[in-house]
């Protein structure tokens, strides 16, 4: 169910990491069903679409000239860069979206740059030349765990592809390897998924990476055990993980640190011996 509401909140929060802030939820909660997602942790089923774009768009603005950043960062090099979709995936909820508005506005920005994470390759989106100034960012990992974690959405080969598709139509592209989550041959299948990004993709130094190894949650390690129990077998793992108390006060756990420290080394090490131009921004 998708629900309208007045967006009250306009706090813009620091990220760090994948962009520098994270604007106002333009939409809050998401219509896939992916078994890790920390949305589902709060807000388990339906989407609420702001429908004061213009007071998010207002707030955006005056952050981006009162706290516009002096200094190149790894988020971008001029400009100050805002996760759009950190509580949605903004390319499947698009059509819910005063979309067209919202790209506009960063388009036009001197200082402000727009960014978000998907799942779902949309066609409508790629008839809009956003000039570099949004940057989509493809999550990808093994099909075989998308197909248990991810169901319907778009294969993991068709956000691949899609990559070339977006640079050429004007947008900043780059890949998303999240969640990264281990199991009995993961390492050998990340092969096989660089391997497939070095063939299909053309513009290759433009595109840069993320990487975020799993961390997963108590409360919804319960309710997948109730609703899809057969993802827990990947995700809950207490042998070769660790409890991690989150900002919020969560009980989530993680990889253990020293193990996580050497999964790290391989993907890396993997990594860059076959696609040594996909820059790895950070790794956690």
């Amino acid at each position: 169910m998708v629900t309208k509401v007045t967006r009250k909140a306009l706090l813009i929060r620091p990220s760090g990491r994948s962009t520098d802030f994270i604007t106002p939820s333009f939409g809050y909660g998401c219509l896939y069903n992916c078994s890790y997602c920390y949305m589902k942790r709060h807000k388990p089923d339906g989407l609420t679409i702001a429908t004061n774009t213009g007071d998010i768009l207002t707030e955006v603005n005056n952050h981006a000239y009162f706290t516009h950043q002096q200094k190149p960062n790894q988020t971008h090099p001029i400009f100050t860069t805002y996760d759009i979709s950190c509580n949605e995936d903004f390319a499947l909820h698009a059509k819910f979206h005063d979309w067209e508005n919202i790209f506009e506005f960063f388009r036009t920005h001197p200082i402000a740059m727009g960014s978000f994470a998907t799942k779902y390759v949309n066609p409508e989106l790629i008839k809009f030349n956003p000039e570099g100034k949004i940057r989509i960012r493809f999550s990808l990992m093994p099909q075989s765990r998308s197909d248990i974690h991810e169901p319907n959405t778009s294969k993991i080969i068709d956000r691949i592809k899609a990559i070339d598709a977006f640079i050429d139509a004007g947008y900043d592209v780059h890949v998303n390897f999240s969640p990264v989550i281990i199991y009995d041959g993961w390492l050998e299948e990340y092969k096989y998924l660089f391997q497939m990004l070095n063939d299909y993709v053309d513009y290759k130094k433009q595109v840069l990476a993320e990487v975020i190894f799993l961390t997963h949650n108590e409360n919804k390690h319960k309710a997948n055990l109730k609703n899809h129990p057969h993802t827990e077998v990947d995700l809950w793992k207490p042998s070769i993980q660790e409890p991690k108390i989150s900002q919020y006060g969560g009980r989530n756990i993680r990889y253990n640190r020293h193990l996580k420290s050497a999964f790290m080394k391989g993907f890396q090490i993997m990594h860059d011996e076959i696609i040594p131009w996909n820059t790895i921004r950070y790794m956690f």
